[in-house]
């Protein structure tokens, strides 16, 4: 099952094995379960003197297995093949079910292991799901720390039937305790704050505790990442509080027009964001939402920045880099139906659609390509433009229009997502044209109709443009002395990662400009005098 270069690779990352473990495969006489215990025996053979195989497992999903340390309860369960964008999260699993340490933080392990109460996880992903990773490795991570938490992950191809019966329409989706837990995109801590009841307020007294920055950023997306970069080698103090690092990049699967970066994918361009940054003295606050701006009062006086938690930042000058988020189409049954028939990723959810019709809602490239990705997996797409023809690159909707099972309308206002039973059934729409009504019968409806800027908690505080963008001159000057704003939530045009990026180093120049410039305080004064 794997090539003997991906076996040389696993083979090198098991040798960091230092604690012997059990693998329990529960098993039947599917092609399947065959594929299963190939990986297995082969991962049990790279590293036989630690690794135990066992194929007595009694499990209910077949084929599953599970990873337990000697001498401890850990559970955790992979059930369904991990592989594709999975591979990643179960070598991960095998290094720390083999006592590897994570590169977590210690204060996250520490948290992970003092939650009290019994949690049992059940995370359903798809194989092309580049969101997936990310929670599959935090409950998995979980389950290793803490023995009263219990981590299964299911391959949702291969429980198809379960995942009818859940009515799982969208992944990652997470069940606690066989209720529904959240969905989408969650890192180890976003999953462990929710759990803990008391970490707002230890998070919001460690916030206070901080001293001023000299640049405060707010948001880690590229535009954020290039100006904390830019600061932080000026030798002053720098400071990042964003929701999670890497922003909305995270949600982008192929990345080919980042110059010198010939192709890459979201996640792995997050990564080395946040890596970059990290290399320097940047103090990185992650899963922190800004709920107010207080500009300063006097001249020379700290921007201050009160964050959802309670806990407020102070700084010498602050850079806002909050970017933007899926823009929703806002008819009725689109928040009704949300993950139960209506998505916003097709390389996430797309495979959960396999045989079935489709709609996509928008005409933009993002939309278009999504109808091409889609056609190679559902049985019909129908695109709906409201705009009298289609936004997109011409390569692009040539190529939509040379495929069999694609349908176009443009004009077409979308006005109502319908369902049953709980999920998507159709959509309707308006031709504004005739403005004759139709209905089309589908499962799935895919919305792709651009970006809505992240500033609703700026009204009030510095100029916004009527698209809700902050208004922002070349150098990144906001209305407000000491603000400076860069990325996709500016009036910068373009929304594109390489955009964001210089945006945001230009905000960073202009901030430590505006600093230099600042009168000296009559204590930095006494201080050098001494």
């Amino acid at each position: 099952m794997l090539d003997d270069t991906l076996k040389a690779q696993l083979g090198a990352y098991l040798e960091r094995v230092t604690q012997p473990f059990e693998i329990v495969a529960s098993l039947s006489d599917s092609e399947s379960s065959r594929e299963m215990l190939d990986l297995l025996q082969t991962i049990q053979g790279l590293r036989s003197d630690k690794i135990t195989l066992k194929t007595d497992g009694q499990d209910a999903r077949k084929p599953s297995f599970t990873l337990q340390r000697a001498g401890t309860s850990t559970s955790l369960r992979f059930a369904g093949l991990p592989l594709g964008h999975e591979f990643t999260s179960l070598v991960l699993a095998l290094l720390w079910t083999g006592g590897h340490p994570p590169k977590v933080e210690q204060d996250v392990i520490e948290q992970i292991q003092a939650l009290d109460g019994d949690f049992d996880f059940e995370v359903y992903m798809s194989l092309t799901c580049h969101n997936c990773p990310d929670v599959v490795q935090a409950l998995s991570l979980m389950a290793v720390l803490n023995p009263r938490i219990k981590t299964t992950v299911i391959e949702g191809g291969a429980f198809q039937e379960e995942v009818t019966a859940r009515e799982i329409m969208a992944v990652p989706i997470v069940f606690l305790n066989g209720e529904v837990f959240g969905s989408g995109r969650m890192t180890v801590e976003e999953i462990v704050g929710k759990l803990d009841v008391n970490a707002d307020a230890r998070e919001a007294a460690k916030l206070n505790a901080r001293d001023p920055y000299d640049v405060l950023i707010i948001g880690g997306g590229p535009a954020g990442a290039a100006a904390a970069v830019y600061a932080a080698r000026k030798g002053i103090r720098v400071g990042v509080a964003a929701e999670r690092f890497g922003g909305q990049v995270n949600d982008t699967m192929a990345i080919e027009n980042y110059i010198s970066v010939l192709e890459t994918d979201g996640p792995k361009f997050a990564a080395a964001l946040e890596a970059q940054v990290r290399h320097y003295d940047v103090d990185i606050m992650n899963l922190q939402r800004a709920e107010k701006l207080i500009p300063a009062s006097e001249p020379g006086d700290l921007v201050q920045v009160e964050m959802a938690n309670g806990g407020v930042l102070s700084a010498r000058s602050v850079i806002l880099s909050t970017g933007a988020r899926w823009r929703n189409v806002n008819v009725p049954g689109e928040a009704e139906y949300r993950n139960k028939g209506v998505a916003y990723c097709p390389h996430c959810d797309g495979p959960l659609f396999k045989g079935k019709r489709v709609s996509v809602i928008g005409g933009g490239n993002s939309g278009v390509e999504a109808a091409i990705d889609l056609a190679g997996i559902v049985q019909h797409v129908t695109l709906v433009e409201f705009a009298d023809a289609l936004k997109a690159d011409a390569v692009l909707v040539s190529k939509l229009k040379s495929l069999p099972n694609v349908d176009i309308h443009v004009n077409a206002q979308t006005t109502e997502i319908t369902g049953a039973d709980g999920k998507v059934n159709g959509l309707s729409y308006k031709d504004r044209v005739s403005g004759e009504l139709h209905h089309i019968e589908l499962e799935g409806v895919f919305v792709q109709i651009g970006l809505v800027p992240n500033t609703e908690f700026l009204k009030g505080t510095v100029t916004l443009s009527r698209f809700g963008e902050i208004e922002v001159d070349a150098k990144g000057h906001t209305n407000v002395p000491g603000v400076f704003a860069a990325g996709d939530c500016t009036t910068v045009p373009y929304k594109q990662i390489v955009i964001a990026a210089g945006a945001g180093s230009t905000a960073a120049l202009s901030a430590f400009d505006y600093l230099i410039r600042q009168p000296v305080a009559a204590a930095q004064v006494e201080t050098v005098a001494a």
